[in-house]
Formats: C-alpha cells, structure tokens, sequence
C-alpha cells in the first residue's frame, strides 16, 4: 500500500520538460525501489523474498515511441551545415564541430564514447575506430570494447582535422583545454545548435543519442560484400551483445533508400531532395553568418 502511494505522488509530480513524469520514469524509479530491497534481502535487513514492490499487480506502463533520427539525406545537410559554419570560439567545441559530428553520424557511438575516443583509437593505416576504455573514462558494457570500420567520408574528415600543423598536441581526439588542461568535453549543446538551428532544426531538436540511431538506420542499408549487412554485424558495432536492441530499438525504415558499400552522407547525393534547405543553408545563412557573427549568440 505504502509502494502504490508513493506511486501515486510521483505521478503527480511535474517533469523537467514539463507535464508529469512518463510512464517510463515511474518505472525506473520502482526499479531503483526494488533493487534497493533485493540489496537489503542480501545483507539480511529484511526476509528473503520481502519485496514490496514485486507485490504490486499494476505497475505504470512505458509508452513505446519511435525514436528521434535522422534519414540520410538530412545527417549529410547537418554535416554541411557544420563544414560551413563560420566558429567564433576556437577555442572551445565549436572548433570541431565538423569532425565531432562527422564522427557521430559515422561510428554510432555513444556520447561519452565518441567524446573520449583518444588519437589512437583512429588508425588511419588499418582503417579502424576502436572503442576502449581509457582514463577519461569508462565503458557502458563488456561488448561495448569494439573495433568498427572507419569509413572513407570519415576518414576524409578526420585525417586533416588529426594532422593540421596548428592543433595541439592531445591525447583526446576532441579535448577540451583549461587553464593549460587536457579534459573531456561534457556539454556542447550550445555549438551543436549553432549548427542546427540555422539548417533548419529547433533549437535542442537534434542530440547525439539521434546520431546513434541514424547510423545503425544507415548502417542496416549498406551492403556487405554484395548482400546486405548481417544484423549481427551492426548490433556488435553498436556495442551490444545481441540483435535485440537494433531489431527492437535501434533500427528505423526511413523514405529514403541509400544501398552503398559504405556509411556515407555526402551531401552532392541528395541535391534533388535538400535543393530548397541548401539554398537557404549556403546562401543567406552564410552571408548572414559571416558578415554578422555577433548572432551567432
């Protein structure tokens, strides 16, 4: 009874984007509840099998929704829209806004992943992006260590952002410099919707749990060796240890079909489509961007 209370008062409550909690929410914090109990049956705090929660018949629901991601012709605009943008701050994320996105849309990782890939993770010579833990931080899962393809547009982007004659020295592909510092970047929505919004996005409508699903949407076009990709594939270049979460989760059958050999969002393939958006995004954004950087905010 006291559980089903509780339940009740968090249902009342408002969430940080406004509304009540979802149905998802509630169920993760009985989650915590349970946990909590079966932590204290094993140090003998409470009886085997006294489980309050395990007792309630009706638990909230999750609402299943399609996740937010982007088609392929939209992930090539965004990657436009990051080449030309003109960067005010260099010294902080918008200074690689390109390669950092280029890198999400073209490896699926994970935000903290992505974020703390070191210089050595990208072997230009073998043609591979490695995902390991280092001493910035740590891995989600066991599958999550994995060495995927780097593929050409990436390897395009990435190899003159590496070897520019004026980067400084880093172990972080992407680092953040404080007080003469080496850190991980944390936050860099504020450069991200300086490259979303004038492309044509609300502002916060694009974040990087989307690139995570728009490659394995894009990945699950490609083919291998004349067939098409394995699921399998995908799923372990996604770092999991099953089909379930692409098959389940992951993927996503968007308007556009782009069969290729590779991930690749290259904006000159899809000029029919985005004629209007790259018009707008190449022209008066542009101009307007260039002559008057103060509204870039």
């Amino acid at each position: 009874a006291d559980v089903r209370a509780w339940v009740t008062q968090l249902q009342a409550l408002p969430s940080p984007r406004g509304g009540t909690l979802t149905g998802s929410t509630l169920r993760q914090h009985l989650y915590a509840l349970s946990n909590l109990y079966r932590r204290a049956q094993g140090e003998g705090y409470v009886p085997p099998g006294f489980n309050p929660v395990s007792a309630l018949m009706e638990k909230p629901t999750a609402e299943r929704e399609e996740a937010r991601w982007l088609e392929v012709h939209e992930a090539a605009l965004l990657l436009e829209a990051a080449r030309v943008l003109p960067l005010r701050r260099p010294d902080l994320a918008a200074a690689f806004m390109y390669p950092l996105v280029a890198t999400f849309l073209l490896t699926g990782g994970r935000k903290a992943e992505v974020l703390g890939l070191q210089v050595a993770d990208v072997s230009f010579d073998r043609k591979t992006v490695t995902f390991r833990k280092n001493a910035t931080r740590r891995l989600k899962t066991r599958p999550s260590h994995r060495t995927i393809p780097l593929w050409p547009q990436l390897e395009e982007i990435l190899r003159p952002y590496v070897f520019q004659a004026d980067r400084p020295p880093s172990e972080l592909l992407f680092p953040r410099i404080e007080a003469g510092q080496e850190r991980m970047v944390t936050d860099f929505r504020k450069a991200l919707n300086r490259v979303t919004v004038p492309a044509g996005w609300g502002e916060g409508a694009i974040t990087p749990k989307m690139f995570r699903h728009t490659y394995c949407a894009a990945r699950l076009q490609t083919l291998d060796r004349g067939a098409p990709v394995s699921p399998y594939t995908v799923s372990r270049e996604m770092g999991h240890g099953s089909q379930d979460m692409v098959e389940r989760v992951y993927s996503h059958l968007g308007q556009v079909r782009h069969r290729s050999e590779v991930v690749e969002y290259r904006i000159e393939q899809h000029g029919e489509v985005l004629a209007e958006r790259l018009e707008r995004l190449r022209a008066p954004f542009v101009t307007t961007f260039v002559t008057t950087p103060a509204k870039l905010g």
